[in-house]
């Protein structure tokens, strides 16, 4: 049966039978636009890597060398910085610095997540281990990190090593805490319950099913606790219960300047603007990692 359109009507012209090309925003411009503030803390953090490494050919002078008839100088084209006390350079003590802080911060946040991971999973997925080991980080967690550091650093030597261990005992039990927590959830999930129901051997279910789903959460974690890191070893150095004086880390740096604080400021304050900067771009990775990561907080734009 045909239909016959009286003359003068007018006719909607056809519908294109191929929609326009709408090509996603891809490379290096379209993740920056997708994760600003994520971009934005990775730019900061690969800054201060960029001085970590090339210390040596940014600094001035040594950063140990000691010039008393140089000491308390102001900031000028001979100190960037000042000098501080013992006329030592503050600039180059302060570039140096950052290698120390994102050694420990990068170490501890490795190491406290191994380590983490592993009490977690075992503990979330063994009942009988999960009421002993969940009792010892019950009371590790009752102690405020800061001052289990302390305590650990108390018993061993001043070093860059033992302050890493410190802090990685500390953090160990939040970690743990995390993982187990995922596993427990985990654990009653229908292709979980499956997997046993088949007889699929528990390690098999472990590395297969749990494991996987472990990593976002736990990558996550591990940024805070890099920053977290960072922070408690310029505590412990500004208390003298870090690293050794010699070895220029922002805390020791503060330390020593501290007694000058009113009449020279500028030996506390650059160290203190070089970790909040580094401090911030860690914080500002894991909230953009934590952004991509969980559908409900992506930032949609």
């Amino acid at each position: 049966m045909s239909i016959t359109i009286p003359a003068g009507t007018a006719v909607a012209p056809p519908m294109p039978d191929i929609l326009p090309d709408v090509k996603p925003r891809r490379g290096l411009l379209g993740f920056i636009r997708r994760n600003p503030t994520m971009a934005f803390g990775a730019a900061l953090l690969l800054a201060m890597l960029f001085v970590a490494v090339f210390a040596p050919f940014l600094g001035t002078r040594d950063p140990t060398a000691l010039a008393p008839a140089l000491r308390t100088r102001e900031p000028s084209a001979q100190f960037w910085f000042g000098s501080d006390m013992l006329g030592r350079d503050v600039y180059s003590r302060v570039l140096y610095g950052t290698r120390v802080s994102l050694l420990v911060g990068f170490s501890v946040a490795i190491c406290a997540s191994a380590i983490g991971l592993f009490i977690g999973l075992m503990s979330g997925f063994n009942r009988i281990a999960d009421s002993i080991i969940m009792r010892v980080m019950d009371g590790m967690m009752s102690i405020p990190p800061i001052l289990l550091a302390i305590a650990l650093m108390a018993l061993t030597r001043g070093s860059v090593q033992n302050v890493i261990l410190a802090i990685t005992i500390a953090e160990i039990p939040r970690v743990s805490r995390l993982v187990r927590g995922v596993v427990l959830s985990l654990r009653e999930q229908p292709y979980v319950e499956a997997a046993v129901a088949s007889g699929t051997r528990t390690p098999a279910i472990i590395f297969k099913h749990i494991l996987p789903n472990t990593l976002a959460p736990l990558t996550v974690q591990a940024t805070y606790i890099c920053a977290a890191a960072m922070i408690t070893e310029a505590i412990l150095s500004f208390i003298g219960a870090g690293t050794p004086p010699i070895i220029p880390s922002w805390g020791n740096i503060m330390a020593e300047g501290r007694a000058l604080w009113q009449v020279k400021p500028y030996i506390v304050f650059f160290p203190a603007i070089f970790l909040s900067i580094t401090v911030l771009a860690v914080n500002l990775v894991g909230d953009g990692l934590r952004d991509a990561i969980d559908p409900r907080l992506a930032k949609r734009l």
